[in-house]
């Protein structure tokens, strides 16, 4: 293992590209720590200790405590991820954008523009909305439009910065850089988790049973997930290459992968903004419609994870149908002169791939609701006093794949071996 390490850092374009991605991420983690003028901090800290497990709190997790703290970064990416996930469905809608889809380098340049305007857009419309949110919780040291102003300025600012070290991470280091600023935000919450932990067990508030449970479930979380990140079913593809005169064609063989999990996470976080927007609200809005509204939909309720599960298959099926045409797949195999062997080109070849691909975002659909859900059972079931969630394992560990294989492909690149000892990380097929 130290030899594979040494191997990391001898080539010189991969090294520089380490060193790039943790400098560019000690600066993301700087400034989740300088505040945001006008806030009372006290406050805001109580307000948040005393309505976790709502939205507030689920958007904490993606910003690495920031949005708790209300810092610069308070917003994190999310306005940013929003944006592109906005923009990717507007592509449906909208012929234009449909069109610079296809256009290749070019198209998708002027979409990477069009979504950081409408990230300003979103950013500056919640910091104008939390600066509103935060005068009625008496957060605010004094109230008014230039505090207001203030905050929702600040609040862009941050993102806007945060939205260029993400595209200087994806260019000049490893991974894709707004992936990688939300798992530094999660990994750098877990030393906290776990003094946390320990400080409850010695003071006998956390029962040893329980929490080997919580350790195994979590541990089984985590083999889950990475067995199904890299697993996939792969399509055989022939071509068939006329040879020279006097000489046969030959058949070559290639294959179209297709993830058992199309969909990534987006379908885990459209389910959970449903279903924790109504206690939010009930938060910010005490009548007794709210407050029934929101208790329905708390997380200790069955109809939480009834309509969590709901939602993740819904939104699995909903957005891998948006991110994969099969009759755009068959026309592109069809022009490239490929075929699936058994398969007419055209339709039949459509109907196949789209046969393959809606069984495999039924299984990738229950794997999400399970490692969304079953954390959050055991862990309100017996009670522990911090929050675990499928939703932050599945980030950690597919961005952790995603820079793995990275790191490897350089490797194999410069005639080294793989990272790991069998060599490079390859997807499961079947």
């Amino acid at each position: 293992m130290l030899r594979k390490i040494e191997n990391i850092f001898s080539i010189p374009d991969l090294r520089k590209r380490i060193f790039m991605t943790l400098a560019l991420l000690a600066v993301f983690r700087l400034g989740v720590h300088v505040p945001t003028p006008g806030i009372d901090a006290d406050a805001l800290t109580r307000f948040f200790e005393n309505s976790g497990g709502n939205l507030l709190g689920f958007l904490d997790m993606f910003t690495g405590g920031a949005l708790k703290k209300l810092t610069v970064f308070g917003l994190g990416v999310m306005p940013y991820i929003s944006a592109s996930i906005i923009l990717e469905l507007l592509t449906v809608v909208i012929p234009h954008l449909g069109e610079l889809k296809k256009r290749g380098t070019e198209g998708r340049e002027k979409i990477t523009r069009y979504t950081r305007y409408f990230t300003v857009f979103i950013s500056f419309f919640q910091g104008f909305a939390i600066a509103i949110g935060l005068e009625g919780m008496n957060v605010a040291m004094q109230s008014g439009w230039g505090f207001r102003l203030i905050t929702a300025l600040t609040l862009t600012t941050g993102t806007i910065f945060l939205m260029w070290l993400g595209e200087k991470i994806t260019s000049f280091g490893i991974g894709n850089g707004m992936s990688l600023l939300i798992m530094a935000g999660i990994i750098a919450a877990l030393p906290a988790a776990i003094t946390q932990t320990w400080t409850l067990v010695r003071l006998s508030q956390i029962q040893i049973i329980p929490l080997l449970i919580a350790l195994v479930v979590m541990a089984a979380a985590f083999l889950a997930i990475v067995f199904m990140e890299t697993s996939q079913r792969r399509l055989p593809i022939q071509y068939v290459r006329k040879g020279t005169i006097g000489a046969r064609s030959q058949t070559v063989t290639s294959y179209l992968p297709l993830k058992l999990n199309p969909a990534g996470v987006i379908p885990i976080i459209f389910a959970s903004t449903i279903v924790t927007l109504p206690p939010t609200l009930a938060t910010f809005v005490k009548t007794p419609i709210t407050e029934r509204i929101g208790s329905f939909f708390d997380p200790s309720n069955w109809p939480y994870y009834l309509l969590s599960t709901v939602f993740i298959v819904f939104f699995t099926y909903f957005y891998t149908s948006i991110i994969f045409n099969p009759n755009d797949i068959a026309e592109n195999i069809q022009k490239s002169g490929g075929v699936i062997p058994g398969k007419r080109p055209g339709a039949a070849t459509a109907d196949f791939i789209d046969y393959v691909l809606s069984r495999l975002t039924f299984v990738g659909s229950i794997y999400l609701a399970l490692v969304a859900i079953l954390p959050q059972i055991i862990i309100s079931w017996f009670n522990m006093p911090f929050y675990f969630g499928g939703t932050s394992v599945l980030i950690v560990v597919g961005v952790g794949l995603d820079v793995i294989q990275k790191i490897e492909a350089h490797l194999i690149t410069n005639n080294y071996d793989g990272f790991l000892k069998q060599g490079r990380i390859r997807g499961r097929y079947h």
